[in-house]
């Protein structure tokens, strides 16, 4: 099927009209059918065009899905691709900086380009055969939540050979639906996998009675608790799930450890993360962060403005989907 941009914007505004959405000026920069994935893309100039293509609720996309007979059509917003490749970009440069001093920063150029290539979408990686037999043996940071359970199924595909580190404060932050999430993922991909105590008690004590927001303490915690564990191991890399470091800061050498936080380094967007750990049984959760969060929102409703700044750096970041 060939679909020209300029007939697809008239459907797109028969069905706007159809369903009373009113008229719109529909601009598309470019139509990209991918016939092996049965799906469309649509890149629009703004996010605003993507938006009026996209309608209230999605509505005009599931229209256009069904009258196209495609199994998936998604809009991206050309802006939001140009800030991806540079992303991208400024990402393949720090690597070039320190080409030569670990063995997963080829790796990591060589895919890099294929992201420049196809920026819309990771389900290149999955498409990857690479044999982790020879690759080098990295660290993953694995939460059980989405972006670094994304991160370990990317190491996989990436040839590398995956060693899952999960911190354990106790089931008040790694409930019992995580730990049998993280440990079914780890077993479908053959991936070694450990558990690291961790004492968080003061970082507890602390948020329950209203003193301080514990994600930041928390996560700092645990981070240097993942480090301090790969410093006695004869691993070189970890990989953590960060979406937001991205660019330069997404590739960072740590007292001669190197870290790479694989979804920033991809430029990803929440979405694209998401859709490819669904693929490998990872669904995302309907609340917001672990049961101590939840507890703390209960007891001290004024600490939930920090939870809401938090959701807002990523939407600042381009990383939550608009729309």
């Amino acid at each position: 099927m060939l679909m020209d941009a300029d007939e697809l914007a008239g459907m797109i505004r028969d069905i706007r009209k159809d369903i009373g959405h009113g008229d719109a000026d529909i601009r598309i920069v470019d139509v990209v059918l991918d016939e092996k994935r049965d799906s469309l893309l649509i890149v629009a100039p703004d996010r605003s065009d993507k938006s009026a293509i996209i309608g209230k609720g999605g509505w005009v996309a599931g229209r256009l899905r069904e009258k196209l007979g495609v199994g998936r059509v998604h809009v991206e917003a050309e802006t939001d691709i140009i800030i991806r490749r540079h992303r991208v970009g400024l990402a393949l440069e720090r690597i070039s900086e320190l080409e030569g001093s670990f063995r997963v920063l080829k790796i990591l150029e060589e895919v890099l380009k294929m992201r420049m290539e196809y920026p819309s979408g990771l389900e290149f990686l999955l498409e990857l055969s690479r044999s982790g037999a020879d690759g080098p043996e990295v660290a993953v940071a694995l939460s059980g939540g989405v972006d670094s359970s994304f991160s370990l199924i990317a190491a996989v595909k990436l040839g590398l050979r995956p060693f899952a580190l999960t911190v354990d404060p106790g089931t008040i932050i790694l409930p019992g639906h995580i730990r049998r999430s993280l440990e079914e993922l780890c077993s479908l991909l053959g991936v070694r996998h450990e558990y690291i105590g961790a004492e968080l008690g003061d970082i507890q004590s602390g948020a329950l009675d209203g003193r301080f927001h514990p994600c930041g303490r928390c996560s700092g915690l645990i981070e240097s608790t993942v480090m301090d564990k790969i410093r006695n191991m004869e691993i070189d890399t970890v990989i953590f799930g960060d979406l937001l470091s991205t660019g330069y800061q997404s590739v960072n050498v740590d007292d001669g450890i190197l870290r790479v936080n694989l979804p920033a380094l991809f430029a990803a967007s929440k979405q694209e993360v998401r859709s490819v750990a669904s693929l490998h049984g990872v669904r995302s959760s309907m609340n917001f962060g672990c049961p101590l969060l939840g507890e703390v929102h209960r007891r001290h409703p004024h600490l939930r403005r920090y939870s809401i700044q938090r959701v807002l750096r990523e939407t600042r970041a381009g990383v939550l989907e608009p729309g």
